[in-house]
């Protein structure tokens, strides 16, 4: 094959690269922003100028041959380091500019990343931010996202982390509730409330506390089996519900703030600390890369900034 024909195929290689990483045509093709039909079709030109088949397609997925991964991985790093330079010219321009991809928990991007998104995006007018509200644990690099917020006991060590604040889980409910029903005194008079929890194994709800105290410290934590009306997959949820004076909540201090701040919820229990329900750490995460995007630093540094304090109650 001549040079200039060779040329004609660096675009078909990239996406065959793309395929490779999505293991989709679907994906690959929404990752590139064409279509599935156009995706295919370069595919099949590249597989009939190497004269060999590139791509092993099933019903359910899409393999790369052998030749077609010894090729994907003999252009891959070239690639790789031709992205990087061009969005290293780009940022000369001193301007961020660019998607950004984040994904983050349902509860915390609802009540507390969403709210802060505009002030970001008017100082960095050139920036794009694409959000994906999920509770589910995505792959950053096989997904396409440059960023993702984890709430978790600690840093994942496949990524480069930067811990955000640390976070507590708190006990609250209504004045009309706690009026009604009473106000507990101890995590043992929990068992006789209407306790609105989050489901996490077949069989009875159990909250556990420590004591705050040194002294009380020595008794050991205690742990409460609950029941009530309601339990719910979702901290907003279960505060709105408590909210609404349908029984007692345990849900992190970032689900319980605006409602504690607005005098809609008490806080319970100060003198224990409820253990094991929820993580006590934020973190964003991004994958390894040779190059960051300097869109993507500066929204590092932002929600740094942002959630340096915590959520004070």
């Amino acid at each position: 094959m001549d040079s200039q024909k060779i040329e004609n195929l660096w675009t078909h290689l990239h996406w065959l690269t793309m395929l490779a990483e999505q293991g989709s045509y679907t994906r690959a093709a929404a990752r590139l922003g064409v279509s599935k039909a156009a995706m295919s079709q370069r595919i099949a030109e590249l597989e009939r100028a190497a004269g060999i088949s590139l791509v092993q397609r099933t019903t359910r997925s899409v393999r790369l041959t052998e030749a077609g991964q010894h090729l994907v991985d003999s252009t891959r790093g070239q690639y790789e380091q031709i992205a990087a330079s061009f969005a290293g010219v780009r940022e000369l321009a001193g301007v961020a500019r660019g998607l950004v991809r984040v994904t983050a928990p349902v509860a915390f991007a609802r009540q507390q990343l969403g709210p802060r998104m505009s002030a970001f995006l008017r100082a960095n007018p050139e920036v794009r931010v694409q959000l994906e509200v999920s509770d589910r644990l995505v792959s950053l690099a096989t997904e396409g996202f440059d960023l993702a917020i984890r709430h978790s006991a600690q840093a994942p060590e496949t990524h480069v982390a930067w811990k955000l604040c640390d976070t507590r889980s708190v006990i609250v409910a209504t004045r009309a509730y706690l009026k009604r029903r009473g106000r507990p005194e101890h995590p043992s008079e929990l068992s006789d409330h209407d306790c609105l929890f989050y489901p996490r194994a077949a069989g009875p709800a159990i909250w556990t506390f420590e004591p705050k105290s040194a002294r009380k410290a020595k008794a050991g934590p205690v742990a409460v089996t609950v029941s009530g009306p309601f339990a719910a997959n979702n901290s907003e949820s279960l505060r709105d519900a408590a909210t609404d004076d349908l029984g007692i909540a345990l849900v992190p201090d970032f689900s319980a703030q605006a409602g504690v701040q607005a005098g809609k919820l008490d806080l319970l229990l100060d003198d224990w600390r409820p253990v094991g329900a929820f993580a006590e750490q934020l973190y964003v995460v991004r994958p390894y890369a040779p190059h960051v995007p300097r869109a993507v630093a500066l929204f590092i540094a932002y929600l740094r900034e942002a959630f340096a304090d915590g959520f004070p109650l």
